[in-house]
C-alpha cells in the first residue's frame, strides 16, 4: 500500500523501494501465472488419482461403512438419545442419468479439489505481493490473519464434510413421503450437494475473519456484535434449522454450536468501539 499521492510503498526494512503502477501489474500477473501452473499440476495429479478418491473420500457418506457414522453409532450405544447410526445396511446406489456427466464430474471435482489443495499456496502469493507495502507492525497481523484465514477455510470443509453433509444426506437420501416412491440419488444432485455444503461451510467459517477486517476499518465494533447477540442466535438457529432438516435437536446442535462459537469468536477479534 503506498502512502497517498505517491508511488512509494512502504518498506519494513525501512527503506523505499520504487515502483511504478505497471511494476506492481508485472508482479501480479507474474503471481498469477505461478498459480495457474500449480492449479494445472494438481488438476491433473487430481484427475489420475480421482477414482480412488471418489470411492473412498467423496462417495463414503453413502455408505454404512462411513467413519463418521460408525463413530457416532458407538456414542450412540452410550448415550440413549443420540440419532441411531447403528443400520450397517444404509448403503445409496447414485446413478448417472446423463452421457456425458461422469466424465464431466471427473474434471470439475478434479478442478475444484485442486482449487482446494491449492489454497495456501494462494494465500502464499497474496502475502508476497503485498507484505512489501506494510509496515512492520502491519505484516506481523496480517499474516496472522492469512494464516488463520487459511486454517479456518480448511476447519470448515472439515466440518462440512464430517458433519453437515452426511447428516443431511443421511436424512434426505432415507426420508420418504410415501412408501411407493423410491429415492434415486443422480450423480449431478449427489455432487451439487456435497460440494456446496462443503465448500460454503468453508465460506462460513472465514466469518471471524471479515469481522477482523471490517473492524480494522472501523465499520464493525464489539459493542455492535454485544448489543445484538440474541438476534443473531435466532438467525443462527433459523439457519441451522435450514442447514440442517433432520427435525431432531442433536442434529440442529451440531450445527448450531460451531456456527455461535465462530460469532463468539468474532465478538472477541473485533475491536471496542473506543479503541477503533
Amino acid at each position: 500500500m503506498s502512502e497517498k499521492g505517491t508511488d512509494i510503498p512502504r518498506d519494513t526494512s525501512g527503506g523505499e523501494a520504487q515502483m511504478s503502477f505497471w511494476d506492481h501489474l508485472e508482479v501480479l500477473r507474474w503471481a498469477l501465472i505461478r498459480i495457474a501452473a500449480v492449479l494445472i499440476i494438481l488438476v491433473v495429479v487430481s484427475f489420475m488419482a480421482m477414482p480412488h478418491i471418489f470411492d473412498t473420500l467423496i462417495l463414503g457418506p453413502a455408505s454404512s461403512d462411513f467413519f463418521v457414522y460408525k463413530w457416532f453409532a458407538s456414542v450412540g450405544r452410550l448415550i440413549p438419545f443420540f440419532p441411531d447410526f447403528s443400520d450397517d445396511g444404509f448403503h445409496v446406489d447414485i446413478i448417472n442419468i446423463n452421457v456425458a456427466s461422469q466424465f464431466m464430474t471427473h474434471i470439475s471435482t478434479s478442478f475444484w479439489l485442486s482449487l482446494v489443495l491449492l489454497f495456501p499456496y494462494i494465500v502464499y502469493e497474496l502475502w508476497k505481493f503485498v507484505s512489501p507495502a506494510l509496515y512492520r507492525s502491519e505484516k506481523s497481523a496480517v499474516g496472522r490473519a492469512f494464516f488463520a484465514g487459511t486454517f479456518m477455510f480448511y476447519l470448515g470443509c472439515a466440518v462440512g464434510y464430517c458433519l453437515i453433509f452426511p447428516f443431511t444426506f443421511r436424512f434426505l437420501a432415507e426420508y420418504q413421503v410415501s412408501q411407493t416412491i423410491v429415492n434415486q440419488i443422480s450423480l449431478n444432485s449427489y455432487m451439487n450437494n456435497f460440494l456446496g455444503m462443503v465448500f460454503i461451510m468453508g465460506v462460513v467459517f472465514e466469518l471471524p475473519l471479515l469481522a477482523w477486517l471490517l473492524s480494522r476499518l472501523g465499520i464493525l465494533h464489539r459493542e455492535f456484535l454485544q448489543q445484538y447477540r440474541r438476534h443473531a442466535v435466532v438467525v443462527l438457529l433459523i439457519l441451522a434449522a435450514v442447514i440442517t432438516p433432520t427435525g431432531d435437536p442433536f442434529s440442529l446442535m451440531l450445527v448450531f454450536v460451531p456456527l455461535y462459537l465462530l460469532y463468539e469468536f468474532s465478538v472477541r477479534l473485533v475491536r471496542p468501539e473506543a479503541a477503533a
